[in-house]
């Protein structure tokens, strides 16, 4: 028998922790709560959540913070869920170890897929990378391999590496910084557009439109994701 998965609710709006209990049990997750940030790392030390919805506008810490404190502590996906939705607070939630940001008010069911999500593609350490079909195109990470409709797709280093650093987490938003530092050097992390230049790249060769991309997603002024789906929602 598999053992439910544990989400863990980071909220002190009573109304909303109620919501997203009841949402989670709907979906037969085991339901962890905490209401601050010093009850938060009890329960992520204790009970070992596999992901962890976290508010950012907490009573005894800044949200902010405790990313960093739950990341060096667990291995858990870290979804945001709060009312800042300027750019400049995801890009640093992202960048602190945030997992994906989604923003007050939510959609129930949006939230819900983004904890399957999460939980589907989780890889372990040391793990071997999935083979990822996004539509007709396939992205083979072990072999550094990537084909649309069974054909190979050639592409160049650059532009092989944010595909495949997207592929690691699809459907979760990597921020320029991260795509920028992971595959150019930590200099070029203000560099956005050389990524603006090898994501048009890698849209002209992979998506069926390259002016309505279904694949490479934009989030403006955060970074981009990878739709596995390859729909827009």
């Amino acid at each position: 028998m598999t053992s439910r998965a544990k989400v863990l609710t980071v909220e002190d709006d009573t109304h909303i922790r109620r919501l997203l209990r009841a949402a989670l049990h709907r979906a037969d997750y085991e339901v962890l709560e905490a209401s601050a940030a010093r009850e938060a790392l009890s329960l992520v030390e204790i009970e070992h959540p596999d992901v962890v919805l976290l508010d950012l506008g907490l009573p005894d810490r800044d949200g902010l913070e405790l990313i960093q404190l739950i990341r060096s502590r667990s291995k858990a996906t870290i979804l945001v869920v709060s009312a800042r939705e300027n750019s400049e607070e995801k890009v640093a939630a992202l960048d602190l170890g945030a997992d994906d940001y989604i923003t007050k008010p939510f959609d129930t069911e949006e939230l819900l897929a983004r904890v399957r999500t999460s939980l589907r593609h989780k890889l372990s350490d040391g793990g071997g990378a999935p083979l990822l079909a996004v539509g007709a195109v396939t992205i083979d990470l072990d072999r550094r391999r990537v084909e649309r409709d069974g054909e190979e797709v050639h592409l160049s280093r650059k532009e092989y590496g944010v595909l495949a650093e997207l592929a690691r987490r699809p459907d979760r938003v990597i921020s320029h910084a991260q795509l920028l530092r992971t595959v150019w050097g930590p200099a070029q992390e203000d560099k956005i557009e050389y990524l603006r230049i090898v994501v048009r790249g890698l849209r002209q060769k992979l998506e069926m439109n390259a002016a309505d991309p279904r694949m490479i997603i934009n989030e403006p002024g955060v970074g981009y994701r990878l739709r596995p789906s390859g729909r827009k929602n």
